[in-house]
């Protein structure tokens, strides 16, 4: 085009002068949104993006309040609950298309009233999700079957297990139909710095555009896998097992509308309803590799030593499912929250604290957060001061705490004590535990209540796990004790506080139990 110019008439060479002169104004001032910008539904949004590119690098201007990085299940009902609350959020998703997990498809009846609270609760509709009521434990040919306490709700509270990604595809329809909330799609790559303060990130659009963003506040919610976290936390990440991932196909289970816990060897197994016609199946490995996929030795694993342990009336589909060879696997993680309180940042979700998902209390730990820390932002007008907002949501560390260290522990301790173990007293704190569950009444509907997020009390959850221990003893000593049967209870109540103890420990037992003692805990909002 410009060799055309070259060659034309004078009035050609002023045209061209004129139009390359308005090439490079426009490119160095424009407002366009970014590669993937718009909301994830295709409609733009109104939050504005202003980008200036001098000398090859770009930098997004935004008028946006916060900055979310990304939009799984925290990301994308925190930034539906920002933007309702009248705030400017812009998020940037590595990948807007539906997410395909083997977890995260089990939200707690506590998880539920969160999603209430945040009036999220129809994200659940039209995704074919199911209720579940409660458990079902299965050892050694018996079982037990334990309902959630749900007598003081209103019907429609229970639990929810659906496919993951639809779920999220939902909340993110929900975030991005506000007009305040634009969903981008990016990898980020690095939160920008300027003298200890977070004022945005570095990200990559999916034209390969490196651009940067900038906001008040940048919340990290990048998921487990997170290349974010280590500059706003010390992530002491723990791998205890992984879990092989089936879909079973017409079967039905035991006990309908409730998840299924089979404690085998070496340890749990899990079924629950996904949608009408799924069972999902997750079986943990303990450790961090899991048996070779490509030679077959995960499959023979599977069918020779896993199905005979499943109920019978699951066994023919379990068998089915291993020869389509449609199997997945992921390792469990565990990561207790260790944040450094960094002005301009907050980290959220599976990127600030992992469980074992054996008690699927992850996204109900996820919804609790960010209620919390909408009431903290809520009386706040401005949030520019970076320092004065991070010594503010500092109380966040505190306020979360009963929910999140409850179900935290509960996870960790109970994968241990219904992991098999060569340990006689380990052994006989298994057993102790299902005998304990299956006697009802007060026995069942504490620990469940605990598990489901419905009673977020760090000391109920102590105390039930003791009375376990004290069971365990109790049946060791009668009717007659023994010096041997005296041994083993000795080091059954031992190795229960050897399980427990160092949870409560890394959760911190200043904050699970004596919150109101931490300074922090009284934080008011800042002077506006």
């Amino acid at each position: 085009m410009e060799g055309q110019l070259l060659i034309g008439s004078v009035f050609g060479s002023v045209i061209g002068f004129i139009l390359i002169y308005a090439f490079f104004v426009l490119k160095s001032v424009r407002k366009v949104h970014p590669a993937g910008a718009g909301n994830s539904n295709g409609k733009p949004s109104s939050v504005t993006t202003k980008i200036t590119c001098i000398s090859g690098e770009c930098r997004s201007e935004d008028d946006a309040d916060v900055i979310i990085v990304g939009a799984g299940v925290a990301g994308a009902a925190l930034a539906h609950t920002l933007g309702k609350d009248g705030r400017k959020v812009r998020v940037i998703e590595r990948d807007l298309t539906e997410p395909d997990r083997i977890v995260g498809e089990l939200l707690q009846p506590g998880g539920y009233l969160k999603l209430i609270e945040l009036g999220l609760e129809d994200c659940v509709e039209h995704i074919d999700a199911q209720r579940v009521f409660g458990y079902a434990l299965f050892k050694d040919g018996r079982n037990t079957r334990l309902s959630y306490p749900l007598e003081n709700h209103q019907s429609d509270v229970a639990g929810r297990s659906f496919h993951n990604g639809r779920f999220i595809q939902r909340m993110r329809e929900k975030a991005s139909s506000l007009p305040n909330v634009q969903l981008d799609q990016g990898t980020v790559s690095s939160l920008l710095e300027d003298n200890g303060t977070i004022k945005g990130v570095m990200y990559k659009t999916k034209t390969g555009e490196l651009m940067k963003a900038y906001a008040p506040l940048t919340i990290v919610c990048d998921g487990c896998f997170s290349n974010l976290r280590s500059s706003l936390c010390n992530p002491q990440v723990d791998v205890p097992s992984c879990f092989v991932g089936l879909i079973l196909e017409n079967c039905q289970l035991p006990y309908e509308n409730h998840g299924h816990v089979v404690l085998a060897d070496p340890s749990p197994i899990l079924f629950y309803r996904i949608s009408s016609t799924e069972i999902r199946c997750l079986v943990d490995v303990p450790g961090q590799k899991v048996p070779s996929l490509s030679n077959g030795d995960l499959s023979k694993y599977l069918k020779t030593f896993v199905a005979p342990q499943i109920p019978v009336e699951l066994q023919e589909a379990f068998v089915a499912t291993v020869d389509k060879g449609n199997i997945r696997t992921m390792p469990n993680r565990s990561m207790a929250a260790a944040p450094y309180p960094t002005p301009g940042a907050l980290l959220m979700g599976d990127a600030f604290n992992m469980r074992h998902p054996l008690t699927g209390g992850g996204m109900t730990v996820a919804l609790s957060d960010i209620v919390v820390l909408r009431n903290l932002l809520r009386p706040l007008h401005d949030i520019h001061d970076s320092y004065a907002l991070c010594n503010y949501l500092e109380s966040f560390y505190t306020l979360r705490k009963p929910v999140a260290s409850t179900i935290n522990t509960l996870a960790g301790a109970l994968y241990k004590v219904f992991s098999a173990s060569p340990d006689e007293a380990r052994q006989e704190m298994r057993e102790a535990c299902f005998d304990y569950l299956s006697l009802g009444g007060v026995f069942s509907n504490g620990p469940i209540s605990l598990l489901s997020g419905l009673n977020p009390r760090p000391l109920s959850l102590v105390v039930h796990f003791f009375a376990v221990a004290i069971y365990g003893v109790g049946r060791l000593l009668l009717p007659f004790p023994s010096p041997k049967r005296m041994w083993i209870g000795a080091r059954l109540i031992t190795g229960a506080s050897g399980i427990i103890f160092p949870i409560i420990k890394a959760e911190g037992v200043r904050q699970m139990f004596f919150p109101a003692t931490v300074p922090a805990y009284y934080r008011a909002p800042p002077s506006q």
